[in-house]
């Protein structure tokens, strides 16, 4: 894929005209017709290149290039104008705009323009991956507890050789911020990291996803695909929750490691990449081994180097830190300014049990900055954590309380069950079948 080209015009013919043209030089294409649904998908996906009518239904496309260049200064945008009029494109290329285009007169020039937009974005992205490079890696671990210095110092040591690391400890506290730490801090940062969560795909999709398909391969595989082992090839391969990932992708998965190479799906042709495997789990590998869902001799090439991260119950002195750090990062997400928080917003936060950790602390947060009044963060923005603790007499046993955090989460997300089955990292279908064998239907 060349690249990521966004193309907003309310005229639906030229719309799908340009779109067709674009995905035949191989681009992704997404297309909009309003200035409204494309700053939509601005901040759902990732662009590099925005071909833009200099007249929209909802938005004077000069004042759009603005808009757009503030908020995703890396991204360059080509307008397109049907009356030529050169005063607007002056001033656009002013406002940010890369150049721009007479439509009818300029199409043998879309093509080669797209090409150099998307060289000067790549360019963009570069440098201001340079300027950014200081608040990457280990400056996005938050907190000073004794606990997470140690993880910290570990992986810091780890980072400087190409061992395997295996990232342990419960869903939500932090594991793809460590993996990212220690590819930021590894000689291979100037390449790839690739991530993927083992536990979202059937077998299928997820072998086809690591190691990628030629057309034919299966139905729907319309065209060559390049699997993320590939894409990591001098970069680091990072895999989410591993524990979950099926026995049979397990043995071609070590085949990989102990020999670099690996076959795409649909292709008897030998490929290879050397890429630094992280891989994390919330599971116990140890007793998935036992069980039979786990191979033994992968678990000892995955656990070379083992880091445990610890649950926030455990490091609660850096609650505040990190409640701060998240409300920084959603005010700007946010645009609000001058958010004030009272004190007994942070004493609200003690009271939880934070069984989702960090991630769902980070939601809480989240939500609070929604639901505030006045610009203030206090008690009331946030959920009625409770203080009490599970009776002596209650089962501790891992049924009981899986039961009691389901419960909470579905508290939590009221009643939503789709949003619930996403904070707790499993499927829906899934979630429905726990939601049964409990009674909690």
């Amino acid at each position: 894929m060349h690249g990521n080209i966004l193309i907003i015009d309310d005229e639906i013919k030229l719309l799908k005209l340009l779109g067709m043209i674009l995905s035949q030089e191989d681009f992704n294409v997404k297309e909009a017709s309003t200035a409204r649904s494309a700053m939509t998908m601005l901040e759902q996906h990732e662009f590099d290149v925005v071909l833009c009518d200099i007249r929209l239904p909802d938005a004077f496309g000069v004042e759009l290039v603005r808009s757009i260049k503030t908020k995703y200064p890396h991204l360059e945008i080509i307008l397109m104008t049907a009356f030529g009029n050169i005063t607007d494109a002056v001033q656009a290329m002013k406002n940010g705009a890369y150049d721009y285009l007479v439509k009818g007169d300029d199409n043998e020039k879309i093509i080669p323009l797209v090409y150099k937009a998307l060289e000067k974005a790549k360019d963009n992205r570069s440098k201001i991956g340079q300027k950014t490079a200081i608040s990457k890696g280990f400056g996005q671990i938050i907190g000073t507890s004794p606990s997470i210095l140690q993880a910290k110092k570990l992986a810091e040591k780890v980072a400087l050789t190409d061992a395997a690391v295996l990232l342990t400890g419960e869903t939500g506290t932090g594991k793809e911020v460590f993996a990212n730490a220690i590819h930021e801090g590894s000689e291979r940062k100037k390449n790839n990291f690739v991530a993927i969560n083992c536990s979202a795909f059937s077998k299928e999709i997820l072998e086809s996803e690591l190691f990628g398909h030629k057309q034919g391969a299966f139905t729907g595989a319309v065209k060559d695909k390049k699997g993320l082992i590939e894409e990591a090839n001098g970069g680091t391969l990072f895999l989410d929750e591993i524990g979950e990932m099926p026995v049979e992708l397990q043995a071609k998965l070590l085949r990989v490691l102990e020999t670099g190479e690996f076959i795409k799906m649909g292709e008897t042709k030998v490929s290879r990449s050397n890429f630094r495997l992280i891989a994390a789990t919330n599971r116990d590998l140890e007793d998935e081994i036992k069980q039979g869902h786990f191979r033994e001799d992968l678990y000892f090439r995955l656990n070379v180097f083992e880091i445990h991260l610890p649950p926030l119950r455990e490091r609660k002195e850096d609650l505040k830190i990190l409640a701060k750090n998240f409300i920084d990062i959603f005010s700007q997400k946010l645009h609000l300014s001058g958010v004030q928080v009272n004190p007994d917003y942070y004493k609200t936060l003690e009271k939880n049990e934070w069984k989702g950790n960090i991630r769902e602390l980070r939601n809480a947060v989240e939500r609070s900055l929604i639901l505030m009044e006045n610009n203030i963060l206090d008690a009331e923005s946030l959920p009625h954590y409770s203080e009490k603790q599970i009776p002596e007499n209650d089962s501790l046993s891992i049924r009981s309380l899986e039961k009691i955090h389901i419960q909470k989460v579905l508290q939590y997300t009221k009643g939503n069950k789709a949003e619930a089955a996403r904070l707790l990292e499993i499927g829906i279908a899934t979630l429905y079948r726990k939601l049964e064998e409990y009674g909690l239907r």
